[in-house]
């Protein structure tokens, strides 16, 4: 599968990477996927790692730990041929959660990053969203103290305005930043990806696929009832012209729709990698071939022009 550098960094990446939201997901998570095996949450990212790719994408706030524990089953014996991103700061909160990211919180979250994950190291940890009570001044030293002693490969930012990306790179570099991208979330052309264009800086694109919005297949009535994306904003739009075009592209280059809508996003020259959260092996046969799909300047206007 091809690998793209990551920036200015020494990571190289297949052009998706397992995200682990979905198979995080629990009763107890703010964000509720539907019911998950962790047995089949496990062979699917072996499966994926067996199929080529070298990356996956986690967080302490996915299922609160569980995500990084399934994980480390899913990489034992093999963590030595895979990249593992982790990020910090979130945590439970009466009401859905709560961002710190005092140098305190950062240290002591990626120890137990460290211990669920089963690893010494982290190749990139990224900083989940904004805390506003935390100069990002201070964090960022402390994720540049956590490089210098080993437990961190690369920082990277998630979900901050650039205004705060500028503060940190004051401090430090910024291996990495991931945001949501896809057809139907395109606000960071305006902000975000110029910035990182401009400065080097590897993009990394959470929820390419708008939650499974996209996917020809996927149908909201078949949901669990307590799905989070019953109540969706993207349930409110009219799909059908970006579902019958995605597929329509697909059927010229024996793709599915879901893959096409992956190739559109990895066509932006800033963007290194897709995260891709799989549930199962079927999933994940189909990162492959979304990862060499090359569309057409026609088919990329073709696309944009039927997203609504």
């Amino acid at each position: 599968m091809e690998r793209r550098q990551l920036g200015t960094t020494d990571l190289e990446l297949t052009a998706v990477g397992v995200g682990t939201a979905p198979i995080g997901s629990g009763r107890d998570w703010p964000v509720w996927w539907g019911p998950q095996d962790d047995a089949a949450s496990i062979r699917a990212i072996r499966h994926a790692l067996d199929l080529g790719v070298n990356w996956i994408d986690t967080a302490p706030f996915y299922g609160w730990g569980r995500a990084e524990e399934i994980v480390a089953r899913a990489l034992e014996g093999r963590r030595g041929d895979v990249l593992v991103f982790t990020k910090c700061g979130t945590f439970p909160a009466e009401t859905g959660s709560r961002m710190d990211l005092s140098p305190g919180s950062v240290r002591a979250d990626l120890e137990a990053s460290l211990r669920r994950l089963r690893t010494d190291r982290v190749d990139l940890l990224q900083i989940h969203d904004v805390d506003p009570s935390t100069p990002i001044e201070e964090t960022w030293g402390e994720l540049q103290r956590l490089v210098e002693e080993g437990k961190v490969r690369h920082c990277g930012i998630s979900n901050h305005p650039v205004d705060l990306i500028e503060r940190a790179l004051a401090v430090g570099p910024v291996g990495a930043l991931q945001y949501q991208y896809s057809l139907l979330h395109r606000v960071h052309e305006r902000d975000v990806i110029p910035f990182a264009r401009k400065r080097g800086i590897g993009v990394l694109t959470w929820s390419p696929l708008a939650a499974g919005f996209v996917a020809d297949d996927f149908d909201l009535d078949s949901l669990d009832a307590d799905d989070f994306r019953r109540t969706h904003p993207f349930a409110s739009l009219d799909l059908g012209l970006l579902r019958s075009t995605l597929a329509s592209i697909g059927a010229r280059h024996q793709r599915s729709a879901a893959q096409v809508a992956l190739a559109w996003v990895l066509s932006h020259p800033t963007v290194a990698g897709a995260i891709v959260g799989i549930r199962g092996e079927g999933e994940a046969d189909q990162l492959p071939g979304a990862a060499d799909l090359r569309l057409s300047e026609t088919e990329l206007e073709e696309i944009e022009s039927a997203a609504p």
